[in-house]
């Protein structure tokens, strides 16, 4: 049989949702590439979705049955199952715990493995609205933190497209390993530094894009709001602020202000690990630089101090009228486009009095049964909880109960669905049509399967239409096709989102028909419609802390600051089963006070775990800070455990009751196998 050519989209957990076309022999995909079809990602996608995309489809690790497991949780022993089969047990386990414990003993356990808007949750959410199960606070998990710092200092716009990052003066990568995660972004960036453009990157590690800058700052873990602060404070006495624009747009600049004054220059150096002159510099290039583009990365909000540092350095655009015109912040991407989530989810089917709970506490409640009704049935998909939770030990305590009904729906036997007892096998996103509106551009697109369903494997829309018609859920909404879905999921006008061309993707504009640049055609959706530096909806939502940036300092019970930063051979955990284990990166000073070498194998470890890395030392890394990659499986690892053991489950960040994974502390010394 020939090859034939199609258009896809991937849709892993990155902000650029790249265009793709799939060559497809004899019914299996046999190469993937990027294609023009979305303008922003221009035929070029990662190495890691070039590479792996036929083992991820076609590879062994792939669920291609229902299967029903007959050892011990976590064993991986299962026995192929039919789908009525598995049905049946799902509905008569579930029914049983409904029946003990009320319909609020049944939760989701997902979070975002497929970025679809309906593989995302559709269908699932009408199911488990219908039922009455608990729902779940997810975005505690990652985005949540910086999507709060924005609309509350911004509200629930746009900022600028990335596409601007080519024609700026300077661009500013804060907390962004762009080159692994944001790879379009980089490629914008290149274009303006080979046209006379400077780029500023500010991150503890010394990333590719970090490598390329022409300035790189490394404060410590948790610093960033005082480097921040010191910025303003240092334009203010440059006199760069735009006194006009502050006082035309901006609510709380005097609060603002006389936080920031206190943290000269000296002041936040030492506290955050940097060297004076390089934050002089910093402002000097702030202060000419004209267009200015600002691209704040995940990193930022993983920590106590998270939301504090993203809304004050998303403050120093506005502080120096550097907002449209050319420059920007590249933030709030998702906002560009016009969802109908009430439609597409229907909340309405929910009963009174639906309990909610934080995604982050699913492992304590599972473990400790200290809630009431306790969790006596989860459904895992698009999730793999045990690799990526904080307290990655007490999650698997949980999941390793007997009396806990578990049913999973994955695309690959992950940790974590060994742990389940009834495993359901999902499409990859190669298999169905689905909808893809990007968290880091402005590109809406939509695509089609490429290849039939693998095995016995069905889409998550069509598994929960099966699993609501099992329960007996006859209304009209669960019969709803993948094409009522996609019309329920965005408000096109005219055009019904379920016939957007897969060969080119639709770019959100404003009414002027221009793209959405914010000072140009879009402004503030903030209460008082001002930037507010000071906000009381954050206030009312979260408590006082977060009515203007502020920085909590932690005391030091181990010595060491542990970052996980994301790996250029995973995309979270997605594609952990082909790569291997990480490495420890270490400081030499660290290294040597500890007494370990290049290669040896370090015991990281904390009251929560303790997991055995190969060392880097690497001054890539500052003094009293390690880092390692984050998502690998436990496969990789001798003891079982990864690096998401030693994360608390417990600390927050100072918004949206964040994960603080680049705020776990550590100590390393060396393994009794290499001692």
């Amino acid at each position: 049989m020939s090859a034939i050519e199609r258009a896809s989209v991937c849709t892993f957990d990155c902000p650029d949702t790249c265009s793709l076309s799939v060559t497809v022999e004899d019914g299996r995909i046999a190469k993937v590439r990027g294609s023009e079809a979305a303008p922003f990602t221009a035929g070029v996608i990662c190495n890691k979705v070039a590479r792996d995309m036929t083992a991820f489809v076609h590879g062994p690790q792939r669920i291609l049955h229902p299967l029903r497991r007959t050892g011990a949780k976590g064993s991986g022993a299962f026995e192929r199952i039919t789908w009525d089969a598995a049905l049946d047990e799902i509905h008569e386990r579930t029914s049983a715990v409904i029946e003990r414990w009320g319909p609020q003993a049944v939760s989701p356990l997902n979070y975002a493995g497929p970025h679809g808007m309906l593989a995302g949750d559709s269908m699932s959410s009408r199911f488990f609205y219908r039922l009455g199960a608990t729902q779940l606070y997810r975005r505690s998990m990652c985005g949540g933190v910086r999507s709060e710092a924005w609309a509350g200092t911004y509200g629930a716009v746009p900022g600028c497209p990335p596409e601007l990052a080519a024609e700026a003066k300077l661009n500013v990568v804060w907390g962004n390993n762009a080159t692994v995660t944001n790879l379009h972004l980089v490629r914008r960036i290149r274009q303006s530094k080979r046209n006379g453009g400077r780029l500023a990157v500010v991150d503890p590690l010394r990333t590719k894009i970090a490598e390329q800058a022409d300035l790189h700052l490394a404060p410590l873990p948790g610093t960033d709001v005082l480097l921040a602060w010191a910025l303003a404070a240092e334009l203010e006495r440059m006199g760069a602020l735009d006194d006009a624009f502050i006082a035309r747009h901006m609510l709380g600049f005097d609060e603002f202000m006389a936080a920031a004054r206190p943290w000269t220059v000296a002041r936040a150096a030492a506290a955050c690990g940097l060297r004076e002159e390089h934050i002089v510099t910093f402002a000097q290039w702030l202060a000419e630089a004209d267009p200015l583009v600002f691209a704040p990365g995940n990193g930022l909000e993983r920590g106590r101090n998270g939301g504090s540092s993203i809304r004050a350095l998303i403050a120093l655009p506005a502080l120096l009228g550097r907002l449209g015109r050319g420059s920007g912040i590249v933030l709030g991407a998702s906002n560009a486009f016009p969802k109908t989530m009430a439609r597409l989810q229907r909340p309405d089917l929910a009963p009174p009095g639906m309990r909610t709970l934080n995604l982050l506490d699913l492992g304590r409640h599972l473990a400790d049964d200290d809630i009431d009704p306790p969790l006596r049935a989860v459904f895992i998909y698009n999730h793999n909880p045990i690799v990526v939770h904080p307290d990655q030990n007490r999650m698997r305590r949980g999941l390793a109960r007997e009396d806990v009904f578990a049913v999973g729906v994955d695309v690959a036997m992950t940790e974590s669905m060994a742990y389940c007892d009834i495993v359901l096998p999902a499409a990859t996103h190669f298999e169905y049509a689905d909808l893809y509106a990007s968290y880091g551009h402005h590109w809406l697109q939509r695509a089609e399967a490429v290849i039939p369903p693998v095995g016995e494997s069905q889409p998550n829309t069509e598994i929960f239409r099966r699993l609501a018609a099992r329960f007996g859920f006859d209304e009209p909404c669960f019969k709803a096709s993948d094409e009522d879905l996609m019309d329920a999921a965005v408000d096109l006008g005219d055009v019904r989102p379920s016939e957007i061309s897969t060969e080119n993707a639709m770019q959100m504009n404003g009414k002027d028909g221009r793209p959405l640049v914010l000072f140009e055609n879009v402004f503030p959706a903030t209460p008082s419609g001002c930037i507010e530096l000071r906000s009381e909806a954050l206030a009312q939502r979260w408590g006082v802390a977060a009515l203007m940036p502020a920085w909590r300092e932690r005391t030091a019970d181990y010595p060491l600051m542990l970052i996980s930063p994301a790996s250029d051979r995973r995309i979270s955990s997605t594609l952990g089963f082909a790569a291997s284990l990480p490495r420890l990166m270490m400081h030499p000073r660290d290294a040597a006070a500890r007494g370990l070498a290049q290669g040896s194998e370090g015991k990281v470890w904390n009251e929560r775990g303790e997991v055995f890395l190969p060392l880097d030392v690497t001054d890539d890394v500052p003094p009293g800070v390690v880092a390692s990659e984050k998502g690998a499986w436990l496969a990789t690892s001798r003891t079982g455990q990864t690096i998401s053991a030693l994360v608390s489950a417990d600390m927050r960040a100072d918004l949206a009751e964040g994960a603080c994974f680049n705020d776990t502390r550590v100590e390393v010394s060396l393994s009794l196998r290499e001692a």
